[in-house]
């Protein structure tokens, strides 16, 4: 079973030494044990993509790594999403607007996608058949429940909730993510990846929409974009500046039958300095004439202050439960290896491209399948507002040839979320007789709107004579009884001054680092996992003299 960790802790290579008595004898302290994530990807299918999104795919055990290695151990869940939110000159039946619906089924079921401009562009084998090797039963999505919905049914994500996958047990992660990550190459070019953003997070918490229940109310946020275009997220009340009979103010040659994306661009950034290397670009509101700075209500594309308000909201609902929780925005885009954007024009040496985008690429690199054909891609001004609000300076360069580092960098943030809540008062030794620290703790658990009276009192995981009984398989504590699908560990060992051989009471660098001298772990019986909201507190007996038994408590 997969386990949950929360902390208090101290480095005590001695017996902490009682001297006199304080005038508390005990305390109770909310601890925080959330390691819920809900990651949401938002894929760029546009006909460019077919090599990043294999990139993506093949780099994405990085990520996962993270998420599950011993110290994270995250309860996660994966949702996908494309870029296309429609437009009207992307054809009904030839491409898919997602429009924020999530995605979980193989590429294969879905190979043709892959191919692009009436088979000028085929990338189902690069970006699905080459890397994705698994079969309908390795991918089948088991029924799981949802805080919002008890009855079990298959979801749209990947989950792994203390353990539990909802695909088959026997089925990797990471290979899953080969065959249900790539998203094809035949989504709309006028890409929206904020308004795709916001409809996936408004979807999710409507209770018609298949991905309800995606977003647990505790749970940290993730958003990663991966995109090599600039974003076009726009009020359709103003689809008029993609008409061939509107005032075409945006379009980089109005004499032209259809518009390119350079449109996108055109309608939402504004640049200064020399063109051929801007001092800055950044996003504003146009209206269908091309002024700027017009009211929210007027602007073509939708206002970022709608994205920055969704993301703000819901931040402050997470923090309303846990105050230290930030949403993590990332970005895998058109930006340099050193995470910064390029601005400038290049219709002088490249007119087609500037055409095309109405800027010149954010990043450049030689594209090791086609060197005819670099790889290229839009500076990102808008995702760079978004993800600069939240998460500053996590974007990475889709231009490089692997995403390892970027990936492990995103799940890194991710990760610093979660940490060891500590036992933050220096907790008493109740048996001066032994090397290590004997505690005298309660631990309770909370359901989310209950009462004092509501309160569950948690057993302590099973001991033997050795320490603490670890499953075999799993390397997780055992539950004491069969009516138990929760129970506590006590951690006490300072991982640099150990006084038990017991690995299971090995306490994290992180608590030790701060010199509490107490760290709890909580472990969960497979398929029974916290409700979104539950509250663990501990109350322990403190020592009598907390400034000689914990020397620098706090860190």
């Amino acid at each position: 079973m997969a386990t949950t960790m929360f902390a208090g802790c101290l480095n005590h290579p001695l017996k902490p030494v009682e001297l006199e008595k304080s005038s508390t004898d005990e305390e109770q302290i909310d601890l925080i044990v959330n390691k819920d994530v809900d990651i949401l990807f938002v894929i760029d299918n546009s006909g460019s993509m077919g090599e990043e999104q294999a990139i993506l795919a093949n780099n994405f055990g990085s990520f996962i790594e993270v998420l599950e290695q011993e110290t994270v151990e995250a309860n996660y869940r994966i949702g996908v999403t494309t870029s296309d939110n429609g437009n009207r000159w992307c054809e009904t039946g030839v491409t898919t607007p997602e429009a924020g619906n999530l995605v979980m089924s193989s590429c294969k079921d879905r190979i043709g996608d892959f191919v692009f401009n009436n088979g000028e562009t085929d990338a189902s084998d690069i970006a699905c058949n080459d890397i994705c090797t698994l079969d309908a039963a390795a991918l089948e999505v088991l029924p799981t429940t949802t805080d919002v919905d008890s009855i079990a049914a298959p979801r749209p994500w990947l989950e792994n909730i203390e353990g539990k996958k909802n695909i088959p047990a026997t089925t990797d992660t990471v290979e899953a993510f080969k065959c249900l990550g790539p998203q094809g190459i035949n989504g709309c070019g006028f890409e929206s990846q904020l308004e795709s953003m916001y409809l996936a997070l408004i979807r999710a918490q409507s209770a018609e929409e298949a991905s309800y229940g995606f977003l647990r109310a505790n749970a940290i946020l993730a958003v990663v974009f991966v995109t090599d275009e600039a974003d076009c997220s726009y009020n359709k009340s103003f689809s008029e500046i993609f008409e061939q009979d509107g005032n075409k103010v945006f379009w980089s040659d109005p004499t032209a039958l259809y518009p390119t994306s350079a449109v996108c661009w055109n309608a939402g950034v504004s640049c200064s300095g020399d063109p051929s290397n801007y001092d800055s670009c950044d996003a504003v509101n146009k209206d269908v004439d091309g002024n700027e700075d017009v009211d929210d209500a007027a602007a073509v594309l939708h206002p970022m202050s709608r994205y920055i308000g969704l993301i703000e909201g819901l931040e402050q609902q997470k923090q309303e439960l846990n105050p230290d929780q930030e949403v993590i925005l990332g970005l895998i885009g058109g930006v340099s290896s050193d995470r910064t954007p390029f601005y400038g024009d290049v219709g002088a040496t490249d007119p087609a491209f500037q055409d095309n985008y109405g800027i010149g690429p954010g990043c450049q690199a030689v594209n090791p399948n086609n060197p005819d054909e670099p790889v290229e891609a839009v500076p990102p001004v808008r995702l760079r507002d978004l993800v600069e609000e939240f998460t500053p300076n996590n974007m990475h360069s889709i231009c490089e040839p692997q995403y390892k580092d970027a990936l492990d960098a995103i799940a890194r943030a991710i990760e610093k979320q979660i940490v060891p809540a500590c036992y933050t008062k220096c907790v008493k030794d109740t048996d001066l007789s032994t090397d290590a620290l004997d505690p005298e703790c309660t631990v309770q658990e909370d359901p989310p709107g209950g009462g004092a009276s509501d309160a569950v009192t948690m057993q302590e995981c099973l001991r033997d004579a050795a320490g603490y009984v670890l499953d075999e398989q799993s390397g997780d504590y055992v539950m004491p009884s069969t009516d138990a699908n929760a129970c506590y560990a006590l951690l006490t060992d300072d991982p640099t001054g150990m006084a038990t051989a017991d690995p299971g009471d090995d306490m994290s660098n992180f608590c030790a680092g701060s010199n509490y001298n107490l760290e709890f772990k909580i472990a969960r019986r497979p398929g029974f996992p916290a409700i979104s909201g539950t509250a663990i507190s501990a109350t322990c007996s403190l020592a009598d003299f907390a400034e000689l038994s914990c020397p620098g408590i706090g860190g």
